[in-house]
C-alpha cells in the first residue's frame, strides 16, 4: 500500500526516531457529524447520579462518595529533574493511574458506557420505575438477575477491558473480555478473579476487537462495548475536563490567552485522550492546547491524521511491527470516529520510545514518588517537546510561555503487581547510563 506521507516523516517513523509533530489542519471546523457537546454534560449527570450506586457496589469508592475523580498534583520536583532552570511554567501530575477499582484512566468511559447499558435496560424493563430513580436500584437482587441475561463484551489490550469487565461483572451481566497477546498475565488475571470470562487471542488488539465484535453481533442480548467507535465511551472520557477544570481553579491557574494550558496524554486507539481533548476544547477553545504520547512502534493516531482521513492508514502500512513495552499503547490503526474529531483540535503527537517509557517511570517515581506502569509514562517527554525542539518552539511562538500551566497525564499503574513496578524501575535503572551519555 502507498502511503500518503511526508517522505521525510516518513523515514522518521519508519526509523523510530523519536519526534514531535505538529497537526497542520488543527484550528479547523469540526466535522458536520461531530457528536453534540450536550452530551458532555449527560455523560456528567449519569456519572453523578450513579455514584451512589458505585459508592456501594466497590468499597475502594466509598470514600470518594462513588465520584470517578483522580488528583491533579503539582510536579514541580519533576520539572526541575527534568527541565531545569530552562523549563517554564508550572507543570501538573493528572493521577489517573490512581483511580480506585480499574487502576486506570480507562474507569472513566468504560464505567460510563456499562452504567448507560445498565439505565436503558433497567429503564425498559420498569426496574427503574422512572428517569430520575435512584440508581441503587440497579444493584438489587432483581436488578442482577435481569442483568444476567445479557452478555458485555470488550475486545482489549488490558486497561478498558479491566474496567468494562469489573463494573459490568459487578452488576451482574455475563462479562466477557477478548484480550490480545499484548496483554499482561496479570490483567487477566484480576479479570478472572472479579468473575469475568477472558478469552485469549494470538493477534494484536485489532484482533481481539474484532473477535469481541463477532461474538457479540452472533448472540442474542450481547453489547459489544466499540473501543474504536463508541459514542458512551468517548463522552465518559469527555467528562474529565469539567473535573480538570475545577481543580485548576482550585490551584489558582487561569486559562485564557495570557494563561495557555498544555495538555499531554498517551494514545492507544484513541477514545479515551480523544474525548479528554474534546471535553477541553469546548470549555477553552484555544486557550488549551492537546498533545498525544505514543510509542515509536505504535504511532497510529500520528499515522491516521498526517495521511489524512480520505484512507485508513495503519501502522503495519509504515512496515512498523505495533510492537512496544507499552502494553496498553499498541494499536495499529487509530480509531477513525476519534482521528476525525481530533484533526481540527488536536497540537500534534510526539513518539516515545521504549527506554524512553521506562526512564520517564523512573523520573516519576524519583521525584514524585509516583508508580506507573510504563504506558502511563509516554506523556511525560511532552513539555520537553514544547520547551526543548525546533517544533516545539516553532508551536509555541506567540504564547504567554512562561505563564502556561503543562499537565501530564498518568494513565494507569495502581493495580499493577508490586513486583512487577519494581522490575520496571530496576530496569529503567540500567538505562539512566545512556540517557548522561
Amino acid at each position: 500500500m502507498t502511503v500518503n506521507l511526508d517522505p521525510q516523516l516518513l523515514a522518521q517513523l519508519q526509523s523510530r526516531t523519536p519526534l514531535l509533530w505538529l497537526n497542520p489542519a488543527r484550528g479547523g471546523p469540526l466535522p458536520d457529524d461531530a457528536p453534540s457537546l450536550d452530551r458532555i454534560d449527560d455523560a456528567q449527570r449519569r456519572l453523578a447520579r450513579c455514584a451512589p450506586l458505585l459508592a456501594g457496589l466497590f468499597p475502594e469508592l466509598a470514600n470518594a462518595a462513588g465520584q470517578i475523580e483522580s488528583r491533579l498534583m503539582p510536579a514541580q520536583a519533576l520539572q526541575q529533574q527534568l527541565g531545569g532552570a530552562s523549563a517554564s511554567g508550572s507543570w501538573y501530575l493528572k493521577r489517573d493511574d490512581e483511580l480506585p477499582v480499574a487502576g486506570s484512566i480507562k474507569a472513566r468511559g468504560g464505567f460510563h458506557e456499562v452504567l448507560a447499558l445498565a439505565e436503558s435496560i433497567a429503564l425498559e424493563h420498569g426496574l427503574l420505575p422512572h428517569a430520575d430513580a435512584d440508581r441503587r436500584l440497579l444493584a438489587t437482587l432483581q436488578a442482577r438477575a435481569l442483568f444476567g441475561q445479557y452478555a458485555v463484551t470488550v475486545g482489549s489490550t488490558g486497561n478498558l477491558g479491566m474496567s468494562i469487565g469489573v463494573m459490568a461483572a459487578a452488576l451482574g451481566f455475563d462479562a466477557v473480555v477478548h484480550m490480545s497477546a499484548d496483554a499482561k498475565a496479570w490483567k487477566k488475571d484480576r479479570l478472572r478473579q472479579r468473575g469475568v470470562r477472558v478469552i485469549e487471542h494470538a493477534g494484536d488488539y485489532a484482533q481481539a476487537v474484532a473477535a469481541g465484535r463477532a461474538q457479540a453481533l452472533a448472540a442474542p442480548r450481547s453489547h459489544f462495548v466499540d473501543d474504536e467507535q463508541s459514542e458512551l465511551l468517548f463522552f465518559g472520557y469527555a467528562a474529565a475536563a469539567r473535573g480538570l477544570a475545577r481543580q485548576l481553579a482550585e490551584a489558582g491557574r487561569k486559562v485564557d490567552a495570557e494563561h495557555p494550558l498544555f495538555v499531554y496524554i498517551p494514545c492507544g486507539v484513541g477514545g479515551a485522550p480523544g474525548g479528554i481533548t474534546h471535553g477541553l476544547k469546548a470549555l477553552y477553545g484555544d486557550h488549551v492546547h492537546c498533545f498525544f504520547a505514543e510509542p515509536v512502534a505504535s504511532p497510529c493516531m500520528l499515522v491516521q491524521l498526517a495521511a489524512g482521513m480520505q484512507t485508513p492508514t495503519s501502522v503495519y502500512d509504515l512496515g512498523l511491527d505495533n510492537r512496544t513495552e507499552a502494553d496498553g499503547l499498541a494499536v495499529g490503526q487509530a480509531s477513525e470516529l476519534v482521528a476525525s474529531l481530533m484533526t481540527p483540535q488536536l497540537g500534534g503527537v510526539f513518539t516515545v520510545s521504549d527506554d524512553e517509557l521506562y526512564l520517564n517511570l523512573l523520573a516519576l517515581k524519583d521525584s514524585l514518588d509516583a508508580e506507573v506502569e510504563p504506558s502511563a509514562a509516554a506523556a511525560v517527554s511532552g513539555p520537553g517537546w514544547l520547551q526543548g525542539s525546533a517544533a516545539g518552539r516553532a508551536y509555541a511562538q506567540g504564547l504567554a510561555m512562561a505563564n502556561a500551566t503543562h499537565v501530564i497525564w498518568a494513565t494507569g499503574g495502581s493495580l499493577v503487581p508490586r513486583d512487577a513496578l519494581l522490575g520496571f524501575q530496576e530496569h529503567a535503572r540500567t538505562l539512566r547510563p545512556r540517557r548522561a551519555a
